[in-house]
């Protein structure tokens, strides 16, 4: 049980989240029943007493710390917002819910990675019963890096062998076609989303050994064919932009010994109008399999700026997805 620890934060936003006479700070330690300590380099938060939720806190600090970054007054009002967002939900309530407070690791800043949402809980709990998962939710509900996270906890502690991490190379309504360089240099902004949680979850230096070593690999879906993937964990991030064939083929690359997390949004198909996602149709097909699971993860679980939230729900309500 986490009972202390500290947030990397640089010194000139920990002041511009503050507030006059650090209230915001004051406010989260009544909240959270924590003390913070900012005299230090970054954040120092501890229980205040056996009710103290550390990972709400940092949950919070995540939320206030993304919004000051892009310009975001923290003002009263938008802390009520935020505090609403969170339905007032304690510790405890989580709990109730399914949610556990251990973490799967720890990232590269010595932060704990933990399940957030009763989603993000179900599929940590789902990958110890199946070997295959299809986690559908809109964007910024944390599907694609919790389950980069798993598979890094997996492959450190020598249960895979080896990550593979894959994206289907579709465009969402732009091209790249025309950009300069070698097929390596076109592909690299699909794979940049994979490579940007990679980079949170592991030292730069031990990252790249795991890439040279060859334990973790970063390729477009069109790589896996023929191949078979043994004593790995691997992770089809963006599987909504699959066809059924292409699909089918990921599907039949898993060999022994090996797990496969597939995640994608349904609402967010940027296939062309005559082609069925492959996504879908595997969801309907494989589901009730033994062995398959499928994690639904809602509008209201999103963990990004708060108002995409709401851009969420608007676009739903008219009837129209993103």
């Amino acid at each position: 049980m986490i009972s202390e620890i500290r947030y990397p934060i640089s010194d000139d936003l920990k002041r511009l989240i503050a507030g006059e006479n650090e209230t915001v700070f004051r406010m989260m330690e009544d909240r959270f029943c924590v003390v913070l300590g900012t005299r230090l380099p970054g954040i120092r938060i501890s229980k205040a007493n056996e009710n103290g939720d550390i990972q709400s806190t940092l949950a919070f600090l995540d939320q206030i710390k993304l919004a000051a970054k892009h310009g975001t007054p923290i003002t009263r009002k938008w802390l009520e917002r935020l505090t609403e967002s969170d339905n007032g939900k304690s510790n405890k309530t989580a709990k109730k819910q399914g949610i556990p407070d251990t973490p799967i690791l720890r990232n590269r800043f010595g932060l704990p990675v933990i399940a957030k949402t009763k989603s993000q809980a179900k599929l940590v709990k789902a990958i110890e019963a199946n070997d295959v998962i299809f986690a559908d939710g809109p964007a910024g509900t944390g599907k694609t890096f919790l389950a980069v996270a798993l598979a890094v906890n997996s492959l450190e502690r020598h249960e895979a062998e080896r990550i593979c991490l894959v994206r289907p190379a579709v465009e969402a309504g732009e091209s790249l076609g025309y950009l300069p360089g070698d097929l390596k240099e076109k592909i690299a902004p699909y794979l940049r989303p994979i490579q940007d949680s990679l980079g949170e979850l592991i030292p730069q230096e031990k990252l790249r050994h795991y890439q040279e070593d060859g334990a973790i690999e970063v390729a477009p879906l069109a790589y896996m064919r023929g191949r078979t993937l043994k004593h790995a964990f691997i992770i089809l991030d963006e599987a909504q932009n699959t066809t059924i064939p292409q699909m089918q083929m990921f599907l039949t690359r898993l060999g022994p010994h090996s797990k496969a997390i597939i995640t994608g949004d349904s609402s967010q198909i940027d296939l062309g109008p005559r082609l069925e996602s492959g996504f879908a149709h595997a969801i309907k097909l494989l589901s009730k399999i033994k062995g398959i699971a499928h994690i639904e993860f809602p509008a209201t679980d999103v963990l990004r700026h708060p108002l995409v939230r709401d851009i969420v729900r608007a676009y739903e309500t008219k009837g129209r997805k993103v």
